[in-house]
């Protein structure tokens, strides 16, 4: 059983324990919001989860929202104060204007729309776009800058910051390296091919470094086939307009990733939002489809597609896919699955969230990756049944008007990949996946203990630690950097307005003792910053019903 203290998706497990006592005496288990037989000896008999699935996602106290909101009210009123003295020339104005001759067009974007970003951003825009100049391993060189005017503009100073602790790269597996005994194919490939294509796979670009990959990566999944592209982002926003159109519903967790959100829209299917990992939402919104059908024809939907990710980048949740697999099983819909963040992270040998959960590939329709995060490279790839794939082989924007992958990223790619598998002779492969499976329990745990505000499921690398308030990003920033830590703060508009925070990106290739010296400073920065919320407070997140009706299929 999980701690009691401990948050599961809008749930502390001491909730209603008097029903479930009652459950248990007539034989019926409810665990997840799902009521499944159970044998008498206590053994469960189908359940979906196979292991007990915590995510936490605590709410702050009060006065923590109080005072962000302030903030923000504070700087919005700073922010019309130096508007105004720009206007009167008392303040030296720095951003783009109109030139004279274009006073009479009508602007390209309304004045207001720049408000936060000259005001606020500007602020702390020294924490962002930092130049390295090193491989982006478990530590990297980082070029020295300074600014004379408040983050408009930058210089460099020439000197190099050595040595940084990277809490920031998606380099679950370590396989952003330069040892030369691990790049020793990449090399031999980049001295055959060279490092272009000049072409898309359906004219001239289709090399055999593509079918090789094409078919290890179909052999790594458990699946039918698969086709890699050369842009993760594109393998999602240029084939989900191949896969559905008009007449069409998606069904979208709100907090899908851009790529996603962007190929729905040009796909011109009709999009609705589920609440994040809620099944019960999600189920609404499948049987109201499954009853209305289309808007005022009432017709039934031609499709109805399911879109989530493995790991949400920014909660560093990851997806109840037992569930959701049960809920588009029931309900005739298809499942897309984006394991951009997932693929390599978690699983017993890196699969995914389909071998976390112990389910099987065919259970997804659309398995969905990219090559940016775990393998070390660039480019994404889909997956599933032939007819799948060979429909995006004529149909995908990607494949007609895209460049093909480079010849030595593909390699990169089947190298980190034959690791994995353990095709390359040796156990490297499985070995990063338990390190970074060790390392990422270590690190959540010990922020948990000091008081931390985490997000996000105990298994998952990405972390992210709640900082609230705007004034706190650019101090908590700065002082790692000042610690040789480098780290990625994220504010409104790409968090909630209340949520602003760390994310961090743990990796297979940082040793115990980069931890620990994180870890350190991060306690030291919590006193100081006051950044240390946690009181074990029930989840801010949407409360689930209390009963479902769908089971888990044969």
């Amino acid at each position: 059983m999980a701690n009691p203290s401990a948050v599961c998706n809008g749930h502390l497990h001491h909730h209603h324990h008097q029903k479930q006592n009652n459950l248990l005496k007539s034989g019926v288990c409810k665990k997840n919001g799902i009521t499944k037989g159970m044998k008498k000896n206590g053994v469960s008999n189908g359940t979906l989860y196979k292991k007990t699935f915590i995510e936490h996602f605590e709410q702050a106290p009060m006065y923590v929202a109080v005072l962000t909101f302030v903030g923000f009210g504070v700087g919005t009123i700073f922010g019309y104060l130096r508007d105004f003295m720009r206007a009167w020339g008392l303040e030296k104005r720095n951003i783009a204007e109109e030139r004279e001759q274009q006073k009479d067009f009508v602007p390209l974007y309304q004045d207001f729309e720049n408000f936060y970003t000259r005001n606020l951003y500007m602020r702390i825009r020294d924490n962002w776009n930092r130049p390295i100049c090193s491989v982006p391993g478990p530590q990297f060189d980082l070029m020295e800058r300074v600014t004379d005017d408040y983050n408009w503009t930058f210089r460099f100073t020439g000197r190099t910051i050595k040595n940084v602790i990277n809490m920031g790269s998606y380099n679950y597996l370590g396989f952003a390296e330069t040892e030369p005994n691990a790049l020793k194919t990449v090399t031999k490939e980049l001295q055959k091919y060279g490092t272009g294509i000049c072409s898309t796979r359906q004219e001239m670009g289709t090399l055999d470094k593509h079918v090789e990959l094409e078919k290890l990566v179909a052999k790594f999944l458990g699946v039918d086939d698969a086709m890699v592209f050369g842009m993760g982002f594109a393998t999602n926003s240029m084939n989900i307009p191949a896969l559905v159109g008009k007449g069409c519903l998606i069904l979208s967790d709100e907090l899908n990733h851009t790529s996603l959100v962007l190929g729905a829209r040009l796909s011109g299917a009709t999009i609705r939002i589920f609440k994040h990992n809620n099944m019960q939402s999600l189920e609404k919104l499948l049987r109201d489809a499954i009853i209305y059908g289309q808007p005022r024809s009432r017709r039934a939907w031609r499709k109805i597609i399911i879109l989530v990710e493995g790991i949400y980048s920014m909660e560093g949740s990851i997806v109840r896919l037992p569930e959701i697999v049960s809920l588009k099983k029931k309900y005739k819909a298809y499942l897309y699955l984006d394991e951009a963040h997932s693929i390599g992270a978690v699983g017993a040998t890196g699969r995914g969230v389909v071998e976390y959960f112990g389910m099987s590939p065919d259970d997804v329709d659309v398995l969905m990756g990219t090559f940016t995060k775990s393998f070390g490279a660039a480019g994404g790839y889909i997956a599933g049944k032939k007819d799948l794939v060979d429909f995006l082989r004529t149909h995908s924007h990607s494949a007609v008007y895209a460049t093909s992958m480079c010849p030595p990223v593909a390699e990169q790619i089947i190298r980190a990949m034959k690791c994995l598998m353990g095709l390359d002779g040796t156990t490297q492969g499985l070995q990063r996946v338990r390190q970074l499976g060790k390392n990422t329990r270590y690190f959540r745990r010990r922020l948990h203990e000091m008081g931390f505000i985490i997000y996000g499921n105990d298994d998952s690398p990405v972390v992210p630690l709640l900082l609230y308030m705007p004034g706190k990003i650019g101090a908590f920033a700065r002082r790692m950097l000042e610690k040789n830590i480098g780290v990625v703060v994220v504010g409104f508009p790409a968090t909630p307005i209340t949520e602003s925070r760390a994310r961090f990106c743990v990796s297979a290739a940082h040793t115990r003792e980069m931890l620990d010296t994180v870890l350190n400073a991060l306690d030291e920065l919590g006193d100081f910053l006051q950044l240390k919320y946690s009181r074990y407070s029930k989840s801010s997140h949407p409360e689930l019903y209390e009963e479902t009706r769908f089971e888990l299929e044969d």
